[in-house]
């Protein structure tokens, strides 16, 4: 039986992923959502997607606020045989998913501010909790009747919560070389935040054991191994007692006489029938035996039930209820850096963001599951990222988009656990993360336009990677919506996007005292926005 019975992981939070790699997010805008190829922006989110091609904008002061609306559910399969379910279902909701850009240009110069959450955002709960969790108990029956207290049932209840935000700050600037070139440098401030609440409690089981009072029934399992360690404890003092009781036969030099002689020492023979049929209950035979046998048997099986009692001691201290309130917290700066050039109809945009070396530290209000000491510090970094992109104006109301992204997954830390120790993600990845993206818009007015695109992602993780808490899957994303500009000077950007997860899967192969089983991972995603561009 495992130690512990709430099993949560630091990457469980890893919670809306629709676009960006394992850790970031590059779903940073409504104009992104509407058409996903965002590369060579030269509008107002190119502050996030494209930094020097904000020196393609016309002077004055520029402002874009978006918002996005996300849920997504999360299904589990496993099957690990015994379980009440085999299906596990979780739900991602994200109501406020903000980002902010203000950008002011003049002549060549152009700087910018952008607020947006970089990575996490939102929080997933399962109300049912994960194979994770439910394996562990349902494995109780069967350790129970392996060891001759025949148990059939099992019911516990359990939930898990997780949030997740990792806000990011950026200051750049952006200089035009000539009408062909321009340059960006920048700086972003991540604040990271999780927050895990979960507890595992009220299990139970239904054993049969009529010799302390067990039948069948349900009960609390805490109570019934509490009643078994006390039950087994005496047990262990009582052959301990006998076998002491028969050292003055020993002593006395009779230790090589049979037990079946026993009435020529003197020993009433309801005593030895009472020993013979004792050693018979306990699995020994004691036809044969002498009495230095039978004391080795007996403190023998003292020893064997001192270890049971102690057993059946840490189940009833595994099996009580467990909590945890946790929250974690850190930071870290990334540097960034991109080019843009722009040849008649045709615009490209090149960005390299630096790895963000971070650690989160650990504000432990509960940990009955010694997960989160309060105060240790966590492996969270952010990855380098290589974005590039063109947009080709292929009529006067045409224009089509593409962008390729590589998240350098490998050379960084997500504080990943295998067999409870943090590895670094090169053992966990075969290669890094790898997005792709196709965009098209078209202006049907000068005041309107309506567009659409394609995302696909491929994640590089290993199968090993893969977990109930914690799964890397690639994916497709189709999005759809529009802009309308009022005037001038302010626009509305509508967009929606559904992202379609490919499955993916874990073999595990059996491990005691757990058999070989499969668990399945698919998700379902979808995002409305909502921004506005302004021009002063």
């Amino acid at each position: 039986m495992r130690k512990t019975f709430l099993t949560l992981t630091l990457s469980a939070l890893a919670l809306v992923t629709m676009a960006g790699g394992i850790v970031t997010k590059t779903n940073q805008s409504a104009s992104f959502i509407r058409m996903p190829a965002r590369d060579a922006s030269l509008g107002l989110d190119a502050t996030y997607f494209n930094p020097a091609g904000m020196a393609f904008l016309k002077d004055g002061f520029h402002l874009s606020l978006n918002n996005q609306f996300i849920t997504q559910n999360r299904t589990i399969a496993t099957t690990f045989p015994g379980l009440n379910r085999s299906e596990f279902e979780g739900k991602v909701n994200a109501p406020l998913f903000p980002s902010a850009y203000a950008v002011y240009k003049k002549d060549r110069f152009a700087v910018a501010f952008g607020f947006n959450p970089i990575g996490g955002g939102g929080g997933a709960k399962f109300e049912d909790g994960l194979p994770s969790f439910e394996m562990q108990v349902a494995g109780l029956p069967a350790m129970l009747s392996a060891n001759n207290i025949a148990t059939t049932k099992y019911s516990y209840e359990t939930e898990f919560e997780g949030r997740s935000i990792y806000y990011g700050m950026q200051l750049s600037g952006a200089y035009k070389i000539n009408d062909m070139i321009s340059v960006a440098l920048g700086l972003r401030y991540v604040m990271m935040s999780n927050s895990y609440e979960g507890y595992l409690k009220n299990i139970q089981i239904n054993p049969m054991f009529p010799a302390v009072g067990f039948t069948g029934q349900m009960v609390s399992a805490p109570h019934f191994f509490e009643s078994m360690e006390s039950y087994l404890g005496a047990t262990s003092l009582q052959l301990g007692a006998t076998g002491n009781s028969l050292q003055p036969i020993i002593s006395n030099g009779y230790g090589d006489v049979p037990l079946a002689n026993g009435s020529l020492l003197g020993i009433p023979p309801e005593t030895v029938a009472l020993l013979q049929g004792t050693i018979t209950a306990l699995g020994g035979d004691p036809s044969g035996m002498t009495f230095g046998q039978a004391q080795a048997f007996f403190l023998g099986a003292s020893q064997e039930y001192a270890g049971k009692a102690a057993a059946m001691g840490a189940s009833a201290k595994a099996t009580s209820d467990k909590e945890v309130d946790a929250t974690q917290s850190g930071g870290g700066f990334v540097p960034f850096v991109g080019i843009h050039l722009h040849f008649d109809r045709l615009n490209i945009g090149i960005k390299y963001e630096h790895k963000a070396s971070v650690k989160v530290k650990n504000s432990t209000k509960i940990d009955d599951v010694g997960m989160f000491p309060d105060g240790a510090e966590v492996p969270s970094d952010m990855p380098a990222m290589l974005s590039v992109g063109a947009s080709f104006k292929a009529t006067e109301k045409l224009e089509i988009s593409a962008g390729v992204h590589s998240y350098f997954d490998k050379g960084a830390e997500y504080g990943k656990m295998i067999n409870n120790a943090y590895v670094k993600n090169d053992q966990v990845m075969d290669k890094n993360y790898l997005e792709f993206a196709l965009g098209l818009e078209y202006k049907l007015t000068d005041k309107f336009l309506v567009s659409g695109g394609f995302l696909g992602t491929r994640t590089g993780v290993k199968e090993i990677y893969q977990s109930d808490l914690n799964h890397s899957l690639s994916t497709n994303s189709v999005g759809l919506g529009a802009e309308y500009k009022i005037t001038e000077k302010i626009a509305f950007n509508l967009g929606v996007m559904n992202t379609f997860y490919m499955q993916g899967k874990r073999d595990f192969a059996a491990a005691a005292p757990y058999p070989a089983y499969k668990e399945t991972y698919d998700r379902t995603t979808f995002t409305g926005a909502i921004g506005v561009d302004i021009s002063f």
